[in-house]
């Protein structure tokens, strides 16, 4: 006849050494070929002071943080706050182009938008905290020399910059904006400005950077 077995035989109680819960887990046994089971001794531990079977505030804690959403962390670094849909305005004019830029840099974050102190050469210039943009609002291509000028004027002024075309640039002038990560836009007549290159399309999906930083290069 088979001995009767108790559920303490059964089952021991282990106290977990980084959250302090105590709970019960099957003993551990060996089977011999012949029949017998051999128990393996085990040391119960004291889980200490508090309600037995309940876990600890720091282990409360955690589960709580594994299970929030990282992006509802306020101090995950790849939360961004969500932004609304832009809002275009439509192209008719020259001054229509840069109404549109100074309203998609203000979507993408940057305050304090304003004509630029320092007129470029072709087109209008736009400063914002710590970003120079330049628009150019007529039929012309921008050209190497118009995105190496807005380029340096920014390099004096330890911002970043970003170029805005209403008819687009010359592929010496991509080149060139690679070369030195330059975003590039080309605004449609709706007044939406649409990514040329990598770093237009990273500080689209980015915006602003935070103070003190520089935007991504794509």
């Amino acid at each position: 006849m088979a001995e009767h077995r108790s559920w303490a035989e059964e089952w021991t109680g282990a106290v977990c050494a980084a959250c302090g819960r105590l709970n019960h887990w099957p003993r551990p046994e060996l089977g011999c070929p012949c029949g017998t089971v051999l128990l393996v001794p085990v040391l119960e531990a004291d889980p200490g002071p508090g309600v037995r079977g309940e876990p600890s505030p720091a282990h409360a804690q955690a589960s709580a943080a594994r299970a929030e959403p990282r992006a509802a962390r306020p101090d995950a670094p790849d939360a961004a706050p969500s932004r609304r849909a832009f809002r275009p305005h439509a192209v008719r004019t020259a001054r229509d182009v840069v109404t549109a830029t100074a309203l998609y840099l203000r979507w993408l974050g940057y305050e304090d938008i304003r004509r630029a102190d320092q007129r470029p050469t072709n087109g209008v210039g736009l400063a914002a905290r710590g970003l120079l943009a330049q628009v150019e609002p007529t039929v012309r291509p921008a050209a190497p020399r118009d995105v190496e000028c807005l380029w340096l004027t920014a390099m004096t002024e330890s911002a970043d910059c970003v170029y805005f075309s209403l008819a687009g640039y010359s592929e010496a002038a991509r080149a060139c904006a690679d070369s030195l990560g330059v975003p590039l836009f080309v605004l449609d007549l709706a007044g939406v400005p649409q990514p040329v290159n990598d770093p237009a399309g990273a500080l689209d999906a980015d915006g602003a950077p935070e103070p003190g930083r520089r935007a991504r290069r794509g």
